[in-house]
């Protein structure tokens, strides 16, 4: 394939990567993946993150605290992560602040305190992505109204509502906003008649493709051993070939539609090599 594809929501540095890496990305490379956003989900990890993005040619990277891993951070989480975001403004490689948002489909996640702690280190890290002006990669599950009331209080503030899967008036709203919507395994199950249909009616402007491996795997995987599938970025390009589907577009249409909308919102992914290398 000549058409160059975007992965823009990956968790290459998970360890379950560890033992076959190489091999992973070499998969990826021999369809057609090009670049690789490799979101962070905790302080933890930033470093890890960091160092995986920067051992790959086309390797990208986003800091920023996960909401399902707000339950364990610490209040200074927030001043460590701007301090990153200092340190590294520079690096071509860092394209944005994420992964961040809220998540009220785990059950514990939607109640007080948890809540409002969740709501707080949203807001303040939306405050970091206008300061710095970088875009963000949000974690939008089960939360879009919320999330979109947050993010309009910056309006500077433009990225990409990872995972998608809210109503038609919803996904106008976050596109009305400045918006893209990741598409990415759950939009290749015939049963994601709402996904789908977001993935078809829309205007094409409207999206970018996604793995989010080692989750959300496509249809196509399945369990091995008892464990859940790992899905890796070696699927985006059947991921493409749905989406493709849908719009009842060629492939290499499809593919030049999403990279460029990946291009126009995540605009560090045109940027020259990083000063590390």
């Amino acid at each position: 394939m000549s058409t160059l594809l975007i992965d823009t929501h990956c968790h290459l540095d998970d360890p379950i990567f560890a033992p076959d890496f190489d091999a992973v990305v070499a998969r990826a490379q021999d369809v057609g993946v090009g670049p690789i956003v490799i979101p962070a989900v905790e302080v933890a990890s930033f470093e890890r993150t960091i160092a995986c993005a920067h051992g790959l040619d086309a390797g990208f990277y986003a800091l920023g605290i996960h909401p399902m891993y707000v339950p364990q951070a610490q209040p200074d989480d927030l001043h460590t992560l701007e301090g990153y975001l200092q340190r590294y403004l520079d690096d071509p490689k860092l394209v944005a602040v994420g992964e961040i948002g809220l998540d009220f489909f785990v059950p514990e996640l939607r109640e007080a305190p948890l809540k409002e702690k969740q709501i707080h280190f949203y807001h303040e890290q939306l405050k970091l992505a206008q300061r710095y002006d970088l875009p963000v990669l949000l974690h939008v599950r089960r939360a879009q109204d919320l999330i979109l009331k947050y993010a309009r209080r910056f309006p500077a503030v433009m990225g990409i509502a990872h995972a998608f899967n809210g109503s038609f008036q919803q996904a106008e709203r976050f596109l009305e906003s400045g918006f893209k919507l990741g598409m990415g395994g759950a939009m290749t199950f015939t049963r994601a008649k709402q996904i789908r249909r977001l993935a078809s009616e829309l205007p094409i402007e409207s999206f970018v493709l996604e793995t989010d491996a080692p989750d959300i795997p496509p249809a196509w995987l399945s369990a091995q051993d008892g464990q859940p599938p790992r899905n890796e970025p070696y699927h985006l390009e059947q991921i493409a070939e749905c989406f493709a589907e849908l719009r009842d577009l060629p492939l290499v249409a499809a593919i030049d539609h999403t990279t460029a909308n990946a291009r126009a919102i995540l605009p560090r992914l045109d940027a020259p090599d990083s000063f590390f290398s």
